[in-house]
């Protein structure tokens, strides 16, 4: 190739995608989530690591084969992103000695101190009654709890990952609600782009499947409460779907120039083609009614791939389960994508691992460049009443097809939407 062909249309450097890390439900590395995922197995059942009884949820995706002790949250995300960043680094072949020669992107769960902790610092500052707020000021000034902290700062998690690898420059921590994942992936690309980096770690993790969460989210009723059964729980896109089921886990891209990954020898294992992004502010949970953001950033990704929605070949959908989320995203795929829709392919993978919040876009990055290398279009499992009102053609058993580009979606609460463009070949 000259040098010329390393360049997208726009004269920018080609992205290309030269490791993949993935913790999830359905096992510890890419290979053991593949093959579960494309074999359409579920991740979700009853959560064992701590007491559900009272609550209106009792099922997740949680990662049992890992250490979740302590159960905090800041704690299992590092775990997680280690896992998948230390998968993606070695397959990659480049920062192995904890050298990496680019920046950090890291989308973490947003960081505030968790039940338990309050609890102590309660007690600490001078047990029942009415709180004493100087007292609680001076017991969190007291060395007992200064790991606390360090622990519930939000770089926190970014700074060990920063130093375990041996990224460059600042690690940079973003909290963009479900669409998280996919915008680390964004900022990565950007900034290769830009040429401030040649080389960029993107990491999306979630261990925030705790009590306080599923009380959170249960009041919001954005969960299933189909708890007998978990694994039919999550049924993305069909017309009896109550609501997502919470995951955990995290996955890890290794992005670099294509012209110095093929430079350097390394195994090319698909392009970030485009990226696109709308936000708005229409309400803290709720999407817009007229699909406006989502039918944008849908565009917008085309757009940054140059490509037309006829060179899309499959959809790895946001598809959450909840009644309206698929609603808005069936919106805009009809929007954008006009006639074809009912022969495009959409899946989910949600349907298997829950939806890992703020890891998911990740994680679902890491799947649409897996069915682009494996030519298999995993899944949405439990898809057995579909929804006559939303018109998709659902994967229900997995696809065996050649797919060259992948649109993959990530729609955020507060209106934060993140769509990613994937293909086996610069456009």
């Amino acid at each position: 190739m000259s040098a010329r062909s390393y360049r997208d249309a726009r004269g920018r450097p080609l992205i290309a995608v030269t490791g993949i890390g993935v913790v999830s439900s359905l096992g510890q590395g890419q290979a053991d989530t593949w093959t579960a995922m494309s074999a359409g197995r579920s991740g979700i059942h009853a959560i064992a690591r701590f007491s559900t009884e009272g609550l209106r949820t009792r099922i997740a995706g949680t990662v049992d084969f890992l250490n979740t002790e302590p159960l905090v949250a800041p704690l299992l995300s590092e775990r997680f992103a280690a896992e998948a960043a230390a998968e993606a680094v070695a397959q990659a072949g480049i920062g192995t000695k904890g050298d990496f020669p680019g920046a950090l992107f890291i989308a973490v769960p947003p960081v505030e101190m968790e039940w338990p902790q309050r609890q102590a610092l309660a007690e600490a500052a001078g047990g029942e009654g009415d709180v004493d707020y100087a007292g609680l000021l001076r017991a969190a000034a007291t060395r007992r709890f200064d790991a606390w902290h360090d622990l519930f700062i939000f770089g926190t998690v970014a700074d060990r990952i920063a130093e375990r690898f041996g990224t460059k420059g600042s690690p940079i921590s973003l909290s963009t609600a479900c669409s998280s994942g996919a915008t680390a992936i964004q900022l990565g690309v950007e900034a290769i782009r830009r040429g401030e980096a040649a080389a960029a770690l993107c990491i999306g993790t979630d261990g925030s499947v705790n009590p306080e969460s599923l009380i959170r989210f249960s009041l919001l009723s954005a969960l299933s409460t189909r708890n007998d059964v978990p694994e039919e729980a999550s049924k993305p896109f069909s017309k009896d779907r109550d609501g997502f089921v919470m995951g955990e886990g995290a996955a890890a891209l290794v992005l670099e120039e294509a012209e110095a990954a093929v430079g350097r020898g390394a195994k090319i294992l698909g392009y970030v083609l485009g990226c696109g992004e709308k936000g708005d502010g229409f309400h803290r949970t709720r999407s817009s009614p007229d699909g406006a953001p989502v039918i944008a950033a849908i565009r917008a990704s085309l757009d940054d791939a140059g490509l037309g929605p006829d060179a899309i070949d499959t959809i790895n959908a946001h598809g959450t389960s909840t009644p309206e989320n698929d609603k808005m995203e069936a919106l805009g795929l009809a929007a954008v994508f006009g006639d074809r829709v009912p022969s495009l392919p959409v899946t989910s993978n949600k349907s298997m691992i829950g939806h890992t919040l703020t890891a998911a876009g990740a994680i679902e990055a890491a799947v649409s460049l897996l069915t682009i290398r494996n030519g298999r279009i995993p899944p949405t499992i439990n898809h057995r009443v579909p929804d006559p009102a939303l018109g998709l053609d659902v994967v229900e058993t997995a696809r065996d097809l050649p797919v060259r580009t992948v649109l993959s979606n990530s729609f955020g609460f507060g209106g934060q939407n993140t769509c990613l463009v994937f293909g086996a070949e610069p456009a």
